[in-house]
């Protein structure tokens, strides 16, 4: 499959996967983006029809690899990953690589089906690429969006990890490309939990302490972070955050090593903690306050998405349907507890996720500048609505309202700055969340703070604002009581008998100092509902880990979750912020989702 049938799945329309099976969404999306692998732009789907014959003393492996693509099923996943760990390692031979015409040809196919499939107001097709840094296997790969048309779009060639392999370099060719055409880029990072320290470390790649202008840099090109997907979930982790009663959503396997598993995470706890410091969202925006007192920028200002990772062309996310990343995870018995090309079991990938974007118009410019304002917020797969704002006169009044009218008169959305604090005021949130139209009733709304205090350590508190079915949090502790499960493991149904369809709430920080640097994001949880594993297990029956080598291997697979929506971040500051924006701020006064 090609990106013409990422698209129309996308759209709505049924395709047949690799697999041979039928697939269609429950509805179509708003917009997609393709972004294939720039190292290697289409060499793969030429070397599965064509050997190439050019690759001296590595021609025998070649050779090798291309029977086992060829052949399909277990010896492909096996090349594939083979392949993989010889391009982390820079030991893929250079026969592999496109020449400089086919590279042209490749990303000019990639451009002319975006622009084939765009339908503005409709159906957004979005240009862009995956910037593949790989270092020794530890994950730094970055989506590269534009706001652009093809004809922007295929001035410059995208930038590849084979010509470097640091996230400088890659900013460095963004500003080149807006030098040339006048069109307008920006990079997502993602699985910085497969990074082993490195995706959110405290120096540059070449081992240099950080520098206010890296800061400047860093969040001028990187507005966004994936904080959900296919290959786990990056907001923390239950070692770092302990009183996060939620902090173990799915992370397991993905803590173990990097992407390729060639380096395992530490196990002294604490080299354990210090690692997952700097590969985790809240921990990174943690430290970015650290660095925002200390440097004058914080390089870590960035906003909460989600995004699939699929590489089988379908953005098939829902529990109920999940295809799997590659071809050999499509749907059967044995897939949960079968090991996978990563060195993960298959149950430890999960159905993720979805990034909401309040943009004023269904359009790449809009889109964009919303992503580029940080107005986004990432799900884990339902297509729930959140709106965040903070300000410093919301009350309970405001509740019922068209949230929009009232958020952005009376305060900012998710994703900026709040605005100068006025005397004798603390500060105020509006949130709310609907529930997907097709989905699980909501149990709660939760804020999660982060701060530094005077002593220039961090701390991170979760606050309950807003429980279902007339739950409020205890006094002392501040938590809730439990929602309660509905889930049939046997038949992996459930009931919307419990939870509420809407939650919305006006919150005061009870806890506000306003001499400290704080962070505030929203973070919206369902009542439980089946895993795809669940499905599978009530889909196969007693078929369903039948084969697994190990007896007990699928008795503590997980076949319940909550599925959640993370929003972008609001920041307070105490001193005057220093504003960075590349252009002009877009107003907003309604938007759509």
């Amino acid at each position: 499959m090609g990106p013409a049938d990422a698209y129309e799945f996308a759209r709505g329309n049924e395709v047949i996967t690799d697999a041979g099976q039928p697939v269609k969404l429950s509805r179509p999306l708003d917009f997609l983006v393709v972004t294939d692998h720039s190292d290697g732009l289409g060499a793969f789907s030429k070397f599965l029809f064509n050997t190439p014959t050019d690759c001296g003393a590595a021609q025998e492996q070649v050779d090798t690899w291309h029977e086992m693509v060829v052949a399909g099923g277990n010896k492909a996943v096996q090349a594939s990953s083979e392949i993989i760990a010889a391009f982390s390692q820079g030991k893929l031979p250079s026969c592999l690589s496109p020449s400089a015409e086919e590279f042209q040809t490749f990303w000019q196919e990639i451009i002319d089906t975006a622009e084939a499939h765009n339908d503005p107001g409709n159906f957004t097709s979005v240009i862009g690429y995956e910037w593949t840094s790989l270092l020794g296997g530890n994950n730094l790969h970055r989506n590269v969006i534009y706001r652009d048309n093809g004809d922007k779009a295929n001035q410059l060639l995208p930038y590849t990890a084979e010509q470097s392999t640091n996230p400088e370099d890659l900013w460095n060719w963004m500003q080149a490309y807006e030098n040339k055409t006048g069109g307008d880029v920006l990079a997502i990072p993602h699985n910085g939990n497969v990074s082993n320290g490195l995706m959110f470390a405290e120096t540059e790649l070449n081992g240099n302490p950080l520098t206010k202008n890296y800061a400047q840099r860093r969040q001028l090109w990187e507005p966004i972070y994936e904080v959900t997907q296919v290959k786990g979930t990056s907001e923390t982790h239950p070692e770092i955050s302990p009183d996060d009663e939620f902090a173990d959503f799915e992370v397991a396997g993905w803590d173990e090593g990097n992407l390729t598993m060639s380096f395992k995470k530490p196990t002294d706890p604490e080299a354990r903690k210090k690692m997952f410091e700097h590969e985790y969202a809240r921990p990174a925006l943690k430290n970015g306050l650290k660095f925002e007192a200390s440097l004058g920028a914080n390089p870590f200002k960035f906003g909460l998405a989600g995004a699939t990772d699929s590489h089988i062309a379908v953005s098939a996310v829902e529990e109920n349907s999940y295809m799997g990343k590659f071809p050999n995870e499509a749907p059967s018995a044995e897939r949960a507890a079968e090991a996978q090309s990563s060195g993960r079991l298959g149950w430890q990938y999960g159905a993720s996720g979805f990034m909401g974007v309040w943009a004023t118009k269904n359009t790449r410019k809009a889109l964009f500048d919303a992503m580029e304002r940080r107005e986004v917020y990432g799900t884990t797969g339902p297509r729930m609505m959140v709106r965040f704002f903070a300000g410093w006169n919301f009350n309970d009044s405001d509740l019922g309202l068209d949230l929009a009218e009232v958020g952005y008169k009376k305060g900012v959305p998710m994703g900026t700055d709040m605005t100068r604090m006025p005397r004798g005021k603390t500060p105020t949130f509006l949130v709310a969340a609907l529930k997907d139209s097709l989905g699980a009733n909501l149990d709660r709304i939760q804020i999660i703070k982060g701060w530094l205090d005077a002593e220039g350590n961090t701390h991170e508190k979760i606050y309950n604002v807003k429980g279902s079915d007339g739950r409020t949090p205890r006094p002392v502790t501040g938590k809730l009581t439990d929602v309660g499960n509905t889930v049939d493991t046997e038949t992996a149904t459930y009931t919307n008998t419990i939870g509420d369809e809407q939650l919305e709430a006006v919150w005061e920080d009870p806890d506000f100092d306003r001499s400290q640097r704080a962070f505030y994001y929203a973070r919206v949880l369902e009542i439980p509902t089946p895993r795809w594993t669940d499905y599978d297990k009530a889909s196969f029956g007693d078929k369903w880990c039948a084969k697994a080598k190990d007896p007990n291997a699928c008795d503590d697979i997980p076949l319940t979750l909550q599925e959640r929506a993370y929003t972008s971040p609001i920041w307070y500051s105490p001193a005057k912020r220093i504003a960075l924006p590349k252009r002009p701020a877009q107003p907003v006064e309604n938007v759509g989702h």
